[in-house]
């Protein structure tokens, strides 16, 4: 009984201490380009200066004709 119960406690000691420990490395999409965010700038100053023409309002539709008869 006690060397069952020293055996897995080793086993759950070794399984503990041979655990990946958590990951601290960023993926390449979150680290900043500073080629990536110079484009990025220009682009949206381009958007800024980019100005939106007037929108002309929908022409009003017509009703339904009465009929003839």
């Amino acid at each position: 009984m006690k060397q069952t119960v020293l055996a897995l406690m080793a086993v759950a000691a070794l399984a503990v201490w041979g655990a990946p420990a958590p990951a601290y490395a960023v993926p390449p999409t979150a680290t900043p380009s500073p080629g990536y965010d110079a484009r990025l700038q220009e682009q949206r100053a381009a958007q800024r200066r980019h100005v939106e023409p007037a929108l002309k309002p929908a022409p009003k539709h017509r009703g339904k004709k009465a009929p003839a008869h």
